[in-house]
């Protein structure tokens, strides 16, 4: 594309007052810029120490400056890299300067665009380094690291392959109908279809995990009123975030914060009391609260341990299982009331919310639910986004298709036709399309400088 003609500049490091900054520069005219400022170009990778003097001969800061030739660096091109003081006014004169001779301002992700567009990685890759950098959680920093090193890349190659061995075989008798498809080689097709359905499918499965890592795992607290949710999210968090009183019904709209509770996050909800006869303000606090438990992933339900067990309203018990609950036992300072065990065989764990007692141990049983979301393909952490899944839903539906042509012996060119289609939706994953537009909105998403 001609813009990669251009030499771009941008800062690499947020504005602000630090220890160091950066200024990064790349395209053709790194390695002469390099020489220009510095009076030299020094080995790739090699970084040194000079005074970066502007276009006049005004010394602007003592630098470390490293060149990185293409094509092995980021981007694939000829790199400049320059770490100064962290005075945002000194990175912008560098930045200044750079303009002036001759580079252009880089645009939002830029850097990754060419990167990608050189052939340094495929989209699923360059994607990857949004997440890092987003990265709330231990288990999202470790999903997006196995993606930047290919492991989505990895599965769909393996997936492109039998789908391209499939194409060429039923195109071969396309071109030659007079030949008839043997047994075996039906035989062959159908389990190698088969094992592609089973391989998208397995894909799609990680869809929900990814929206846990990049959002936080929804995490409801429910209970009666004065039970002591508001008590426990104050806990949890570490403040007083949600205002408490012995008075029932302070909540009457949920709050939500994120919290980090060992290698997950958690986006922890406190929610209104449910009341079985509430007032007409209370009544809307526990819609807001069913509301909430219909995306919800994860329930807290906080019991007063001195009060008799409340029977859950029965949209949200339906919605509750042994799998996303724990059943979290408050108030064990006070003296405890009968607490018939719950049928429903979920987990329990006793607290004092009051006093912090306990909170270690519901803790533990929070991250091991947590840790029962994780989907691995395979010995890779993987957990697709939004566009991946829609890539991936479109070419099932082709692939079913396909299948179901290819079983009822109908024209080999239909079933071709899906099986393209699926390719193209392949395609679009690992990036192997023409549509600028779609590179454009993807890479727009980035942070000037990356």
């Amino acid at each position: 594309m001609s813009f990669l003609a251009d030499t771009i500049a941008a800062l690499a490091t947020p504005v602000g007052t630090s220890a160091i900054a950066v200024v990064r520069a790349s395209g053709p005219q790194a390695s002469a810029l390099t020489r220009a400022i510095f009076r030299e170009t020094p080995p790739p990778r090699t970084a040194r120490h000079a005074d970066y003097r502007d276009t006049h001969g005004q010394l602007i800061d003592d630098v470390l400056f490293t060149y990185f030739a293409g094509p092995g660096s980021f981007t694939g091109e000829d790199s400049l890299e320059i770490s100064c003081h962290g005075n945002p006014f000194i990175a912008q004169k560098i930045l200044e300067d750079l303009l002036g001779r001759g580079c252009r301002p880089a645009e939002g992700g830029e850097f990754s665009k060419r990167a990608f567009l050189n052939g340094r990685m495929d989209l699923s890759q360059a994607e990857a380094i949004m997440d890092l950098i987003h990265a709330r959680s231990e288990r999202a920093l470790a999903a997006a690291h196995q993606q930047l090193r290919g492991s989505l890349e990895r599965k769909m190659n393996e997936l492109i392959a039998i789908l391209i061995g499939i194409l060429a075989n039923i195109e071969a008798y396309i071109d030659f109908p007079d030949e008839d498809l043997p047994a075996e080689d039906r035989e062959l097709i159908s389990a190698q279809l088969d094992k592609l359905l089973a391989g998208t499918r397995q894909l799609l499965a990680t869809s929900h995990y990814g929206e846990l890592l990049r959002e936080g795992i929804k995490t409801i607290i429910v209970g009666e009123p004065n039970a002591g949710k508001s008590s426990l999210l104050n806990r949890l968090v570490g403040r007083d975030r949600a205002l408490v009183s012995s008075e029932p019904g302070t909540t009457r709209d949920y709050l939500e914060e994120r919290i980090i509770l060992g290698p997950h996050c958690l986006r922890l909800i406190d929610t209104a009391g449910l009341n079985p006869s509430p007032g007409t303000l209370e009544k809307q606090g526990i819609d807001k609260t069913l509301e909430q438990a219909e995306g919800a992933d994860l329930f807290l339900w906080v019991i007063d341990s001195s009060r008799p067990t409340p029977t859950l309203p029965a949209a949200l018990a339906g919605r509750m299982t042994a799998g996303n609950t724990v059943v979290v036992y408050n108030k064990v300072d006070l003296p405890p009331a009968v607490c018939p065990s719950q049928n429903q065989n979920f987990p329990e764990t006793k607290i004092s919310a009051l006093h912090g007692d306990g909170l270690e141990g519901l803790s533990r049983m929070v991250i091991n639910l947590a840790e029962s979301f994780q989907v691995k393909v395979g010995d890779d952490l993987i957990a697709i986004n939004a566009r991946h899944s829609h890539a991936l839903q479109e070419a099932r539906l082709c692939l079913e298709s396909a299948k179901a042509k290819f079983c009822a012996n109908i024209y080999s060119e239909l079933v071709a036709s899906d099986l393209r289609g699926a390719l193209d939706f392949f395609g679009q994953i690992s990036g192997k399309i023409d549509n600028e537009k779609i590179l454009d909105l993807l890479f727009s998403k980035f942070c000037i400088g990356k």
